[in-house]
């Protein structure tokens, strides 16, 4: 067969199993739309949470309880200038704080009067429980005002002394942050994206995939379809084109509901760059690795007996996304190394918080990142054919 001959039935594969996928109504418009307004839920979601933290631990009054109040009244009164009003706590302050009835607690030493008179370090605890975070803010609210109170003490009682404060720091360490604006505004972004992205972009076109191989084969519409005197690889490669442009279309539409939200989310649209030509990247990166998820699918689906074993098999596939994102939560790397660009997942992620801080990659990081990741869909392109290529394939459980 020649080139000509294999491409058009490749393309009439491709409107079959559209056509066919399309008369579902219901599962056509949730593979496609369900994603895209999912995106926007979750982002006004976590926009909506982080505004009301910043106002209830922020801005609001913090009730603070605390163990022997009576021996530092003037920290009570400054604590109480700064919006943190110092209530007297009960005796099991600490297993309230274990159970999440309190978040933190400070507790004065008995000594503390004594020790501050004498010109000695004064005791004071924060009591807290570090695992969870709901405490975070709190903490470091009460913490900067204390830490202040007691470096202006320290500076007072050296200058009674006439000693100059500056004395007592020898050095002046300071700190020169080289991060561009938008890798600043986008660092939290940067951790998410990634994420929601290439689990969207893996299983984008899970749906057609499975539908045009497990579905098939539970329908017995496949003997049929093998029957035709379509070369096999024509045959698979039409499916997998069917669930990459299903896949493709989805993540079209999940970028621009991105953009929207973008606009919609206070501060959003300043935290990373979201411009048209920023979404065509982020399309671009995402493409092979809608491939990759829909040659993988195809081939593992092509030796499934049901719908539901097809299903199990996409379960498992959508941890894979994760685990790249997860590690780099837990052990950061540099994105400099051309061999991470290489790894499916991981180079993903590299490249969309490439995009995110406005940075660039070069063209060796791409040229090696779309040849790994074509050549990878063009061996799962080639286990999918030769499923289809057993005999056994056709024959229903």
């Amino acid at each position: 067969m020649n080139k000509t001959s294999f491409m058009g039935s490749m393309f009439t594969v491709v409107r079959k199993e559209w056509l066919d996928f399309y008369r579902d109504r219901r599962t056509f418009l949730l593979s496609l739309l369900m994603a895209p307004l999912l995106y926007p839920l979750i982002f006004l979601g976590i926009g909506k949470l982080t505004e009301m933290r910043a106002e209830t631990q922020l801005e609001k009054d913090l009730a603070l309880p605390v163990v022997g109040m009576q021996h530092a009244p003037n920290l009570i009164a400054l604590l109480r200038s700064y919006g943190i009003e110092a209530e007297k706590a009960p005796a099991d302050i600490e297993d309230r704080i274990r159970a999440q009835q309190e978040d933190l607690a400070l507790v004065i030493d008995k000594d503390f009067a004594e020790d501050w008179r004498n010109g000695k370090p004064a005791k004071v605890d924060i009591v807290t429980d570090t695992t969870r975070r709901n405490a975070d803010v709190a903490v470091a609210r009460v913490s900067k005002v204390i830490e202040g109170y007691g470096k202006a003490v320290g500076s007072l009682r050296l200058l009674v002394r006439g000693i100059d404060p500056n004395i007592a720091a020898p050095l002046n360490l300071g700190t020169r942050d080289l991060a561009t604006a938008e890798a600043k505004r986008s660092s939290f972004m940067a951790m998410l994206l990634p994420l929601i992205l290439t689990i969207f972009a893996f299983i984008g076109g899970a749906n057609q995939a499975r539908d045009t191989t497990a579905g098939e084969r539970e329908r017995q519409s496949l003997e049929p379809l093998l029957a035709t005197p379509v070369p096999r690889a024509a045959l698979v490669g039409g499916k997998m084109l069917a669930a990459v442009l299903l896949g493709l279309l989805s993540m079209l539409l999940i970028l621009l509901s991105f953009k929207l939200t973008a606009s919609l989310v206070s501060g959003m649209g300043r935290q990373m760059d979201v411009s048209f030509l920023a979404m065509g990247k982020l399309l671009l990166t995402l493409f092979p690795l809608v491939l990759i998820g829909s040659a993988l699918i195809t081939a593992l689906a092509a030796g499934a007996k049901s719908m539901k074993e097809a299903q199990s098999h996409i379960m498992w596939l959508m941890m894979l996304p994760m685990l790249p994102a997860y590690g780099l939560m837990a052990y950061p790397i540099k994105d400099t190394a051309l061999w991470q660009y290489a790894v499916p997942f991981l180079s993903q992620n590299q490249l969309i918080m490439k995009v995110t801080r406005s940075e660039s990659a070069t063209w060796e990081q791409w040229g090696v990142y779309f040849s790994t990741s074509l050549a990878l869909g063009v061996v799962l392109w080639m286990l999918a054919v030769w499923r289809y290529r057993q005999e056994k394939l056709a024959i229903s459980a």
